[in-house]
């Protein structure tokens, strides 16, 4: 009884803020009053749970309203016996590409196995005692964001290992396009394992569909895969995510931002790491620009790019305010001017192919292509992924 009164409470709240929202334009700015997320529908999955020994996949944005998944499932009685955690670790705190270790929850005492560190893929060891994997962390949608590589190394493990995954679906707040070029089997790594471009449209419950109906696990093998999907969302909508996803993108600026400014990290152009607006401004000490900043080591940024040297760039939070007039694509044009004025610098990092996946954008840029023709080159690419996107959306 318990049970079933605390996620009616959760429905009924969702259901009264439906009722006095107002019809969503074109492109919403949707915050977490207007949709309820699989994790809140406990009713859906709680009876594929019940009496298992559960491991969850989490992180801080793994939430039931303002209590962690974690904790609301200990509260009913389920049996949580290990807790895996994906890069920046369970809390959240740890820089981008920093190891995460494994240890203890000291909330709760359970375990905690790191996926970001040695092994990003669960071993069969990390896996004994396990009957079942809740799979729960907000994505932002973009290829190069390190979740659903974790995901897809967590349902091979799974498939290997003959353990059934639900995921706990999420909304996508980069969702309402699709763009970048897509990803060569040869640049394959942990920020692009699968031929999708940059921004795929999907959420991550769709994409694990994807994976598995697609045979990208290692063999063509299949996980036993459950989905749980959102209610009342909007494919074409901006989300104001509750939680922020990861150290350096506090806010939905800098999500909104994310897909094009991350191409900077494979430059010697600052994105803002070490300053209060993450993702949200780009620089360096020789370009020119409107706007200046000084990166310094922060909480979530200990080393940062250019640290303590003053960058001249541009700051990017008045575009994001202005998302009903952008265009739903990818903002190419900031990172060729950058590169146009530091070409001579050693612009380019060999991280950058990673990041685009493809050897061809960066040899596009050095040869002065516009931003028009470098997006036409993905277009046949893009219409494919298009054509196996489709048979895997949920909404």
């Amino acid at each position: 009884m318990k049970r079933h009164f605390f996620s009616f409470a959760l429905l009924f709240c969702a259901f009264l803020s439906q009722e006095t929202s107002s019809p969503l334009p074109r492109l919403a700015f949707v915050d977490k009053a207007h949709y309820v997320s699989a994790a809140m529908q406990l009713d859906d999955y709680l009876p594929l749970i019940d009496g298992k020994r559960v491991g969850v996949v989490g992180n801080q944005t793994s939430i039931i309203g303002e209590t962690h998944l974690v904790d609301t499932l200990l509260s009913l009685g389920v049996n949580i016996m290990k807790i895996y955690t994906p890069e920046h670790g369970f809390r959240g705190t740890a820089d981008a590409g920093a190891k995460v270790n494994s240890g203890k929850d000291e909330k709760t005492g359970i375990p905690i196995v790191s996926l970001y560190g040695k092994n990003k893929k669960p071993t069969a060891e990390m896996l004994q005692g396990i009957d079942i994997i809740l799979f729960d962390l907000q994505d932002v949608g973009v290829r190069f964001y390190t979740y659903i590589s974790t995901m897809s190394y967590v349902m091979e493990a799974a498939a290997e290992n003959g353990l059934p995954v639900i995921v706990l679906d999420r909304p996508n707040p980069n969702g309402f396009y699709v763009d970048g070029p897509v990803l060569k089997p040869e640049n394959k790594s942990f920020v692009g394992m699968h031929q999708v471009p940059v921004v795929y449209g999907m959420t991550i419950g769709e994409y694990a569909k994807m994976v598995n109906g697609e045979g990208w696990l290692k063999g063509g093998i299949t996980c036993d895969l459950t989905v749980i999907p959102i209610n009342n969302y909007n494919r074409n909508a901006i989300y104001e995510l509750p939680v922020k996803p990861s150290p350096n993108l506090p806010n939905w600026e800098s999500v909104y931002l994310y897909p094009t400014l991350c191409f900077f990290e494979g430059s010697i152009v600052s994105i803002g790491r070490g300053t209060e607006t993450p993702f949200q401004i780009y620089g360096h000490p020789d370009m020119r620009g409107s706007y200046t900043f000084t990166p310094k080591s922060t909480s979530g940024a200990s080393k940062p790019l250019l640290e303590g040297q003053r960058c001249r760039g541009e700051n990017l939070i008045e575009f994001a305010h202005n998302y009903l007039n952008n265009t739903d694509q990818l903002q190419l044009e900031w990172f060729i001017e950058a590169y146009l004025q530091l070409k001579d610098k050693g612009f380019f990092k060999d991280y950058f192919r990673l990041l685009s996946g493809d050897k061809q954008m960066q040899r596009d840029i050095e040869n002065g292509k516009s931003a028009d023709e470098i997006r036409a080159s993905w277009e046949n690419d893009l219409e494919t992924f298009k054509a196996v996107r489709a048979k895997y959306l949920m909404y």
